[in-house]
């Protein structure tokens, strides 16, 4: 949230950026007191879960005995196999069928008795030789999400997951590290990475850009399953729900290998839920698919959430939550942030910079696939408030010929937008870049102008807001020497 406060500064030499005094007012509103974790009515940043270090030398002396008894645990199991299931060692042990077993076909005939050859007696008794002294069994080899256990301080991240899930239990830690191992391998995950189930699916999950600390972002659009023929394809029978779940516990794996297990490394996902247009309550299968696929995670996935933001939040959803929320624990809850629809994008942005916001969200950030953008989420922007019944202008001062490209957006628009050129010689004329005009919800989320300068002035981008309400504006620029 302080990183909202200040909007990124353009360090180019040939351009300043200057906002009028209603921009400093709403930076001095936004900028937030200390953080105080102990308020539970102000929402949790992402800087709570951070203090959670994953650095050994950053754990308290009760956390650091207790992983290194988590850890002693562990190799106790693997040098004695007990990650390894009765049926595998059963298995392992099972002796292969001797090829010296005497063969009984059918009953002897006499001519077969007369013709027997029998060897001297005493070369029937083979000669003793010492069986070779028992080996101790091989330790096991273990890996969780493409992390071997105890081959490096990956296995620390890991394993402070399982304590932090278990309010640092070792005993119950250890038990549900035993648990996922068993499930990982009756689910058959190092199989399922590899599989092939379709793209259906993409638009319904998909991960874009990250946050402000560094946490890549899983966008979760329930509203696509107001497609009827999706929503059938996907839910409607106990096989189709099933393949619904491996397909997202692959997409989920598929994801948490992109991590960085490394003490101080990023190791959690940000999570965004799309509600809008989502099937409501009253639809069985989905309600179904959703309790196996939060049991599932919790059971096996601790502590991969940084945050779990829903938006567009209809108001039957409190109940559906409320529904669901025995299931949870309280951990899991503590991360939720809710957002009805005229707060989405403003919640967005306190955790995510605009640039990394998909533009359906109120971001900047377009899909790269379908076009060829001015701008990337490499490129920052700068937001302000606009207050309600206010003119908020933005200047943009040019110092030597150039191409000024610029893009700005107001959440929401209901704003008048205009630009114009105002040279820094007096005896020159303004020049009208875009006249003042009203832009609706219904119109382009994203302005995006170039104007080419062979003189000194000022770029000058003016929004009016005549209704009641504060609205969010979004612009950068970036400069092309001739």
């Amino acid at each position: 949230m302080e990183k909202e406060a200040s909007a990124p500064e353009k360090t180019k030499e040939d351009v300043v950026v200057a906002a009028d005094s209603v921009e400093k007012v709403d930076e001095k509103e936004k900028q937030p007191p200390p953080v105080q974790p102990e308020e539970p009515k102000i929402p949790q940043t992402l800087i709570s879960f951070k203090e959670e270090s994953n650095v050994i030398a950053d754990l308290s002396d009760s956390e650091r005995k207790a992983l290194q008894e988590l850890k002693q645990l562990v190799q106790e199991a693997l040098n004695n196999r007990h990650f390894t299931s009765p049926k595998e060692e059963e298995k392992e042990k099972q002796p292969p069928p001797s090829s010296d077993a005497p063969k009984t076909d059918g009953p002897s005939s006499e001519s077969d008795k007369s013709t027997e050859i029998k060897p001297p007696q005493e070369q029937q008794a083979p000669a003793e030789v010492a069986p070779p002294p028992p080996q101790p069994p091989a330790e096991e080899e273990v890996s969780i999400w493409g992390v071997p256990l105890l081959k490096d301080d990956r296995t620390d991240v890991i394993l402070l997951k399982f304590l932090r899930a278990r309010d640092f239990k070792v005993r119950d830690a250890f038990v549900m590290i035993k648990n996922t191992i068993q499930w990982r391998k009756d689910f058959g995950i190092e199989a399922l990475l590899n599989e092939d189930l379709g793209d259906d699916l993409e638009k319904v999950v998909f991960m874009h850009g990250f946050d402000r600390d560094g946490h890549p972002v899983c966008y979760n659009v329930y509203g696509e399953f107001q497609n009827k023929q999706l929503y059938a394809k996907t839910f409607s029978d106990e096989e189709k729900r099933m393949k619904f779940l491996r397909w997202r516990i692959q997409f989920l794996e598929r994801s948490i290998r992109k991590l960085n297990f490394r003490p101080g490394g990023v190791s959690t996902i940000f999570q965004v839920n799309d509600l809008k247009n989502s099937p409501g309550p009253g639809k069985r299968e989905l309600r179904i698919a959703t309790k196996q696929a939060l049991q599932l995670l919790q059971d096996n996935y601790p502590e991969f959430v940084a945050k779990q933001v829903f938006i567009n939040v209809p108001w039957w959803y409190l109940a559906f939550h409320t529904m669901i929320s025995p299931f949870m624990t309280q951990r899991t809850k503590s991360k939720f942030v809710f957002a009805g629809p005229s707060k989405s994008a403003e919640t967005l942005f306190k955790y995510i910079s605009p640039e990394h916001v998909p533009i359906q969200y109120g971001g900047l950030s377009v899909d790269y696939c379908d076009c060829n953008p001015e701008f990337t989420i490499d490129d920052p922007a700068t937001e302000i408030t606009v207050k309600p019944a206010t003119k908020q202008n933005v200047e943009i001062i040019i110092y030597e010929k150039c191409t000024v490209v610029w893009e700005i957006r107001v959440v929401g628009w209901e704003v008048s937008y205009g630009a114009e050129f105002v040279p820094e010689a007096k005896d020159k004329y303004t020049i009208i870049i875009q006249k003042p005009t009203k832009l609706s919800p219904a119109d382009e989320p994203v302005v995006c102008q170039r104007f080419k300068v062979d003189e000194l002035g000022k770029i000058l981008l003016t929004v009016d807001n005549p209704t009641s309400k504060k609205k969010k504006l979004l612009y950068r620029f970036k400069v092309e020497p001739f």
